[in-house]
């Protein structure tokens, strides 16, 4: 029996990870719950919810209680956390404390309202960590020089994107558009172009498949079923990389535009840091095929993709559970204040 486990958690819009100190991350799974409407009863979490999306019948619900990066709706998030607490991936314990990583600039009761999802599910100590202080920690920049590393976490539900240095953010951005504002992108596409409809579990198949951020080398092609808007009937496509690029440009220069807005507002002595030290990408949208290339033509500055992007910032929140004593002045606790100030 242990007498604490100490946790660090990645709550995602698409996926939740859960980082266990001295065994690395533990439980990686969907942040989806399917409930029944008629029993008011969770019936699936995680993998099997996931593969309900898009597929139940009238009485049952499949979705993602985190929406952009905050709690939308708090009942299922609980019954998502309390589920991955009680796997048998994780030993029990008296106590548990809990880093979990949050997107930059929520409001304050954004902020409240996870620390009371996890104190109600079973956490005793609970404190706040920023995405981008979590990957740029996975990467081993060292953030706590007077140097500049800027960082860009493409996740599921928003986009991050912060200027640090010296233990802290300095200026922040975040974006709703990511990786399912790209699902959602492809669905209009296909429907409007290709007079199919299809679902988003098909939309996020042709991202993975054709999706791209600059011309490829060789022409990609994907086939993909659904419902014709004319007939009613199923029925099949052809889609090529070119023009699921096409679909995709609009949201790529809103993220672009807002990356530049935010190198405007940087001091510049920080922004001479930038230009040396390069940019930093993570998420699953780092993973869009020549994002990294189309960033770095648009903004002239070299790109770098962090090492296994997806995981990063689980791992970065791992890295402070493994040596809280060293770098807790970069968590908030429970009270929404810097611990030790």
């Amino acid at each position: 029996m242990l007498f604490k486990k100490l946790l660090g958690i990645d709550l995602g819009t698409d996926t939740t990870q859960v980082y266990l100190k001295e065994k690395g991350i533990v439980i990686n799974d969907p942040s989806i719950v399917a409930y029944n409407n008629r029993t008011n009863r969770v019936v699936a979490v995680g993998k099997k919810a996931k593969a309900m999306v898009s597929r139940t019948p009238s009485h049952i619900t499949a979705m993602s209680p985190i929406a952009n990066g905050v709690i939308a709706d708090f009942d299922m998030a609980k019954e998502l956390i309390r589920n991955f607490l009680k796997s048998k991936k994780l030993p029990w314990s008296l106590f548990t404390d809990v880093i979990v990583s949050v997107p930059t600039n929520l409001t304050e009761v954004e902020r409240k309202s996870v620390i009371d999802l996890l104190k109600e599910t079973g956490a005793n100590e609970v404190y706040l960590l920023e995405q981008p202080l979590a990957a740029a920690f996975s990467s081993h920049l060292n953030i706590f020089e007077p140097t500049a590393h800027l960082i860009v976490d493409i996740g599921a539900g928003t986009t991050d994107m912060a200027i640090i240095s010296m233990n802290g953010i300095v200026v922040s951005k975040r974006l709703k558009i990511a990786g399912n504002y790209f699902d959602k992108e492809i669905i209009k596409g296909v429907k409007n172009e290709l007079n199919l409809k299809i679902g988003e579990p098909t939309a996020e198949k042709i991202k993975l498949g054709v999706g791209a951020a600059v011309p490829q080398p060789d022409t990609l092609d994907i086939n993909v079923r659904g419902r014709s808007v004319s007939s009613g009937l199923p029925t099949e496509v052809e889609i090529k990389d070119t023009t699921v690029r096409s679909w995709l440009s609009k949201s790529l220069k809103e993220i672009i535009k807002n990356l530049k807005d935010l190198i405007e507002i940087t001091p510049p002595e920080l922004v001479g840091d930038i230009f040396k030290n390069g940019i930093y990408i993570c998420g699953g949208g780092s993973m869009l095929r020549g994002v990294d290339e189309l960033i770095e033509k648009e903004v002239g500055v070299d790109v770098h993709i962090i090492n296994e992007p997806l995981t990063c910032v689980a791992r970065g929140s791992g890295v402070i559970t493994e040596n809280l004593d060293e770098y807790s002045h970069l968590l908030t606790d429970a009270s929404l204040k810097e611990i030790g100030s």
